[in-house]
């Protein structure tokens, strides 16, 4: 977690999904198109604390997390994948169409790919230049 080091982000809150389960197409390997898979997606953005706080309690001054959980299951829905890079990507741009956030830390997992391994996955780690 060094990432939480970067002065960058002295002044964000961190706002955080974890292990969102979304079913995607995903996979480039025949046995992975025949159905689509599970995949969990983890996903950290960081808002500056203007940003992230309301003297009314209204959601409508902060970040919503819940449009963000939307367009990630969306994104999973949109389309085949051959890549968890892809997939990520546009996760990642998503996030990034709300101004307001200055970071993302997201990664996704396929935990069902493999008999022999509990997850294989992908993260990236952005700071809006």
């Amino acid at each position: 977690m060094t990432w939480l080091l970067d002065p960058r982000l002295a002044d964000c809150r961190r706002i955080f999904l974890q292990e969102l389960a979304v079913e995607t197409s995903i996979g480039f390997h025949d046995f992975e198109r025949l159905a689509p898979q599970r995949v969990l997606v983890n996903v950290d953005i960081f808002v500056p604390i203007s940003a992230s706080t309301s003297t009314r309690d209204a959601v409508e001054d902060v970040v919503d997390y819940d449009f963000l959980r939307h367009r990630i299951v969306e994104i999973a829905r949109s389309g085949h994948f051959n890549l968890q890079e892809t997939l990520l990507d546009r996760i990642v741009a998503a996030c990034f169409e709300n101004p307001s956030i200055r970071a993302v830390r997201a990664s996704t997992e396929k935990p069902h790919v493999y008999a022999d391994c509990r997850t294989v996955g992908i993260e990236v780690f952005r700071i809006r230049p």
